[in-house]
């Protein structure tokens, strides 16, 4: 007679060889994809651990400095979204854009978890390196992700929850990953989709922060539906003679800018004229720079002018053209 048994459950790692090698499952599983290109463009053994490897301190010093001002504008946005996290047993960390983790932010009793799975500053979670988790996969395919528990390649890796959101740098370039990781078996989905939410709001603050840091003395204008659009951060840096001399990634890709403009096109040319009163977008949206910044200094107006790096003269000139009443 034959057994009534069932077969013996299969391990991660076969698990991750059967979906990458069944069409039907890589069309049907979350991370299908990921797992493919970590077990046959990069040749890693879902099975096999890693060794623990860092950078040297000189190494780090040198791949922090690399990144400009990332490291800096990051810090104190990482310093807030850890003041929760942590709480959580949740751990923070900031990546630049080829997966190296460069600071990390976690309670001092949830360091043995972290570090020994090699989550950690000074090491390497590009896909190339750890297959599917939420900066590689995260950094791979250019959106925010969650990587829950055994949608990690690696077994190794199977114990964290990962949410990954990435940071696009002022040149619309993609500068790193923004990850907030829990190694607690009792991390719900529900938390762990608020906790990406809140990752992917802290990216978006990066950016605007970086952005703001790169082109200062520039006069900066919120586009489309404002800084945190759903389609990404909106903001255009322009010169003292309304030409757009920077855009971050969702601003060049919302108005169709090229690299090629950027320096050599005036702001009007972006926009549809004909709104209200025979003002242009771009007029309505200097309007509204021009207000909050009066709002923010509290209805001084030279105060304002020094906030958008223009003269008192040419402040109340534009205010004037503007319908804005100072």
């Amino acid at each position: 007679m034959a057994s009534l048994h069932s077969a013996p459950p299969r391990n991660h790692a076969e698990i991750v060889q059967a979906v990458v090698a069944s069409p039907a499952a890589l069309g049907r599983a979350g991370f299908a994809a990921s797992w493919r290109r970590s077990l046959v463009h990069h040749k890693l053994d879902p099975g096999k651990p890693r060794p623990l490897e860092r950078l040297s301190t000189p190494e780090m010093r040198a791949r922090r400095e690399s990144t400009g001002l990332l490291v800096e504008i990051a810090g104190p946005v990482l310093d807030r979204l850890a003041r929760a996290a942590c709480d959580a047993g949740c751990a923070v960390f900031l990546s630049d854009a080829e997966g190296w983790v460069l600071d990390e932010r976690m309670r001092d009793g949830d360091k043995i978890d972290f570090h020994a799975s090699n989550l950690a500053a000074g090491s390497d979670w590009s896909e190339g390196a750890e297959g599917t988790n939420g900066i590689g996969t995260c950094l791979a395919e250019g959106r925010p992700v969650t990587v829950w528990r055994d949608q990690h390649f690696r077994a190794t890796n199977t114990g964290l929850t990962c949410m990954g959101a990435p940071v696009y740098g002022a040149l619309g370039e993609l500068a790193g990953v923004i990850d907030v990781s829990s190694a607690r078996a009792d991390m719900t989905e529900g938390y762990a989709r608020l906790v990406a939410l809140t990752v992917q709001d802290a990216a978006q603050r990066i950016e605007s922060d970086l952005f703001r840091a790169s082109f200062e003395g520039a006069r900066i204008l919120s586009t489309g539906s404002g800084e945190s659009a759903p389609q990404g951060v909106m903001l255009l840096a322009l010169d003292r003679d309304d030409l757009v001399i920077g855009a971050t990634r969702a601003a060049r890709r919302h108005l169709g800018l090229e690299d090629g403009q950027i320096g050599r096109l005036p702001a009007n040319d972006l926009f549809d004229a004909g709104r209200r009163a025979g003002r242009s977008a771009l007029d309505e949206a200097q309007r509204a720079e021009m207000a909050r910044a009066l709002a923010r200094t509290g209805g001084n107006v030279s105060a304002a002018a020094r906030d958008l790096g223009i003269g008192r003269a040419t402040f109340y000139r534009k205010a004037k053209a503007l319908g804005l009443t100072v």
